[in-house]
């Protein structure tokens, strides 16, 4: 038995925050505001395998109004739901994700986030796949006033 999930996350560009993306540090300018470190990500991508395993979102697991997650770093919640999802007996296939950013260029630290996320949920890099698009200037990614991502988690049971 097979199962789909998708997740989307977005959150506005901030002077004073790091840029924490797919779990690393990107060097850049300006950061992401949110609750947590505000990885989009790493949100989406929690969002696809609770979605799939029909779990709730990340809202309902890690929810704002809980001091607990202020500042929490997005691994952390994205292990967590990797576990849920996994006592459920459900095991990750692949997941297929796509950051829209209009800057920094995000192509070099794509390597290093597949890593990374592989390493949070105990699977192979070839297991992850990260892209990185523009919106060619439309939009509030386009005029960079945030970022988006967007997640697609199948996940299976023997």
């Amino acid at each position: 038995m097979q199962r789909v999930g998708f997740g989307y996350d977005v959150h506005r560009l901030v002077e004073g925050r790091e840029l924490r993306l797919g779990g690393i540090v990107v060097p850049f300018a300006r950061g992401l505001a949110g609750h947590s470190d505000a990885d989009v990500l790493l949100h989406a991508i929690t969002d696809a395998l609770l979605g799939a395993a029909a779990l709730g979102d990340i809202g309902t697991h890690f929810p704002p109004s809980d001091a607990r997650w202020q500042g929490a770093d997005s691994r952390l919640l994205l292990a967590e739901a990797m576990r849920v999802v996994a006592a459920q007996g459900w095991h990750i296939d692949n997941i297929d994700s796509t950051i829209v950013a209009e800057q920094p260029r995000l192509g070099p630290h794509i390597p290093a986030m597949r890593r990374e996320i592989a390493r949070v949920l105990g699977i192979a890099e070839n297991q992850i796949s990260v892209k990185a698009k523009t919106t060619e200037g439309l939009g509030f990614t386009g005029t960079g006033e945030g970022m988006a991502a967007y997640a697609v988690a199948m996940i299976g049971r023997p």
